[in-house]
């Protein structure tokens, strides 16, 4: 096998790449997961109600 040699420099860099690159594909996985959730049927009733709604029914939070 052929001897590498390697300044702690450029090993450090490498380091930092992988790690760029590992939060990359975290953040990809994570968007396609939240591309793909859809609504229950329940709940597209219900938000589809909810938008029907009159805001003047809403209690302020300051009342609360």
């Amino acid at each position: 096998m052929e001897n590498i040699n390697l300044r702690s420099e450029d090993l450090k860099k490498l380091i930092r790449d992988v790690a760029q690159i590992k939060e990359m594909l975290i953040a990809e996985k994570e968007e396609k997961e939240m591309e793909e959730v859809e609504l229950t049927d329940w709940a597209k009733n219900e938000l589809e109600e909810a938008r029907k709604e009159d805001e003047s029914k809403y209690t302020d939070l300051e009342d609360l």
